[in-house]
């Protein structure tokens, strides 16, 4: 036998005897329903508040859930539509989440997604979008019900699909004659609604509820009870869950990258050996889930944007300090010209810049230059292998 399969062989045996330091990893996840969701009564009861009408077979106000990532908004929909589910038969929850590829892409894919889920056959592709409308019409209205569709990341759909699916689903209860159809929206984004159809915007947002970021504190309530569940006893040292709660509580409140941040601490003291997570597993994981997520907004970048950061970390690496935008600008204006690419304005550069900033991807401290204005004063992280998972994506790409 290959020493290559030995060694998988004893990798694998050893994995199986050793006792793992979790109990329910499951509980460390975004995808876990806790029995009750912490700091976020007063959310939950304003959305069981207006979803509730809909127990009596009556159309519910259409209704968005804005706030950053991580705080909240998802986990308190599907609590409360759960609850829903299980309070009438006669109530049905459409969940869609229309950031998962092929799903809501295209006006079909998201018809036909709910198509399916009120249980009809549909193809991938290959019959009209009227006619898949109306299979979707005609299995919505099959019977008495309150139908309440929830789009997660909708602001995506609209961007991908446009808004005219939107304004035909606000409209669909005129034609309806047994079943009521109520629209939530879920998003990040504060700022898309600007965008669409004032005809859409004025049906669609009936209802607003604005989740605010957890503070450290917040965050410390939610690891401890996930934590509980999560770990054998006296697994966490002291200072873990509170060095956990303060990085992610300067992520804007993230509670996703609290959970983050002790699963994948957890799982790297588990394969070194360890029987404890020490705060020094903390650090680990934040490295880890900085590359990935640093890796992850590069790549999901346009190609200008992309060339605006291999300005500036050329600038960096031939020794330029006090990088500011103009400097950037002519080692851009350099880059396009190589790669074909048409250059844009400097102001525009400077709106880039900002952007990137942002995102976490670079540093970018405006600083007054008295009478001349205000600059930005441009930095990339200081971590060299992120530095380098930058550059070799940028490679790739031929922009660097």
């Amino acid at each position: 036998m290959p020493a290559t399969q030995l060694n998988l062989n004893q990798i694998f045996k050893q994995y199986i005897e050793r006792k793992s330091i979790f109990r329910n990893k499951e509980s460390l996840t975004d995808h876990y329903m806790p029995d009750h969701i912490l700091h976020r009564e007063r959310e939950i009861k304003q959305i069981a508040e207006t979803l509730a009408p809909s127990l009596r077979g009556e159309k519910t106000s259409n209704m968005f859930l804005f706030g950053t990532v991580g705080t909240g908004k998802s986990v308190s929909m599907k609590y409360v539509a759960s609850e829903l589910e299980k309070a009438s038969e006669n109530v049905r929850i459409l969940y869609v989440n229309c950031k998962m590829k092929k799903v809501s892409d295209t006006e079909y894919r998201l018809l036909a997604e709910l198509t399916r889920k009120l249980g009809l056959f549909v193809p991938p592709t290959g019959l009209p979008t009227d006619h898949i409308y109306n299979m979707f019409f005609n299995a919505l209205d099959s019977r008495k019900q309150s139908v309440i569709l929830v789009l997660d990341e909708i602001d995506v759909l609209i961007e991908k699909a446009g808004d005219e699916i939107l304004y035909n689903l606000t409209r669909i209860n005129q034609e309806l004659k047994n079943a009521k159809l109520s629209i939530i929206g879920i998003s990040n984004n504060t700022t898309f609604m600007n965008d669409i159809d004032p005809r859409v915007k004025s049906s669609l947002s009936e209802e607003e509820i604005i989740f605010s970021p957890y503070n450290a504190n917040q965050l410390k309530d939610i690891l401890g009870e996930r934590a509980l569940d999560a770990f054998n006893e006296n697994v966490l040292e002291e200072g873990v869950l509170s060095k956990c709660s303060a990085l992610a509580a300067q992520e804007h409140g993230d509670a996703r990258r609290a959970l983050d941040l002790l699963r994948i601490a957890g799982e790297i003291a588990e394969r070194s050996g360890a029987l404890k997570i020490g705060t020094e597993y903390i650090d680990m994981a934040e490295e880890r889930l900085d590359m990935d997520r640093v890796e992850e907004i590069v790549k999901s970048q346009p190609r200008q944007s992309q060339s605006v950061l291999s300005a500036i970390i050329k600038l960096t690496e031939d020794g330029h300090q006090n990088i500011q935008t103009g400097d950037v600008f002519v080692y851009y204006e350099k880059i396009c010209r190589q790669c074909a690419i048409r250059p844009l304005t400097q102001r525009r550069i400077s709106d880039l810049v900002a952007e990137l900033d942002m995102l976490g991807v670079i540093n970018a401290r405006v600083i007054s230059r008295g009478r001349y204005g205000r600059t930005r004063e441009i930095t990339i992280p200081s971590n060299k292998a992120i530095t380098g998972r930058i550059k070799k994506i940028l490679q790739e790409r031929s922009l660097f």
